[in-house]
């Protein structure tokens, strides 16, 4: 994952989780390529913790509007609702 860089960071809404292969699967379409990946990280909201998780694709990938909006459609066909967005690197 050297070559990764952040791209997309997503938030979902309290009740929702995905887990990593699901993840990775709907980013690598969203992406239309099979070298991304994805990490998890936890943040703390008052007394509760909620994950995070970070996309990750090559430094060099184009269009990221167009994959931004691939992604929300994504979750959108598989009722997930949260927060998308774009990580400056």
């Amino acid at each position: 994952m050297d070559k990764h860089v952040p791209l997309f960071k997503l938030r979902l809404n309290t009740g929702q989780s995905i887990g990593p292969r699901s993840l990775r699967s709907l980013w690598s379409k969203a992406c239309g390529s099979s070298d991304v990946s994805v990490t998890r990280q936890t943040f703390r909201t008052g007394p509760t913790e909620k994950p995070s998780y970070l996309l990750h694709g090559p430094a060099g990938m184009t269009d990221l509007p167009a994959i931004e909006q691939r992604l929300r459609d994504l979750m959108g066909e598989t009722r997930l609702s949260g927060s998308v967005s774009a990580v400056h690197h």
